[in-house]
């Protein structure tokens, strides 16, 4: 991964948005609802005040409208604060 995240910012790699048909009619993407889970791909090293307690794997929730959407090499991440995690699935 050539980005490294700055402080307390995590990047995470939102899961796929469902497919979802109605009667047969197949929602377009700008329909879909936003996945609000997604996997930590990279962190930062913390602050002073707040230490890194999350870790490249962790499975994620994060809220709708949290972080910065950014698009690399042709795949599309968030960035955000370890603050803006809710919580951390499966651990």
């Amino acid at each position: 991964m050539n980005i490294k995240p700055l402080a307390d910012r995590v990047l995470v790699l939102p899961a796929p948005a469902e497919e979802k048909t109605i009667g047969g009619i197949i929602i377009p993407d700008t329909a879909k609802e936003k996945p609000l889970q997604g996997e930590v791909v990279a962190v930062g090293n913390g602050t002073k005040d707040e230490e890194m307690v999350l870790a490249v794997g962790d499975k994620v929730l994060y809220g709708k409208y949290s972080g910065n959407e950014l698009e690399f090499e042709g795949t599309k991440y968030l960035i955000m604060r370890q603050s803006d995690v809710l919580a951390v699935i499966g651990k």
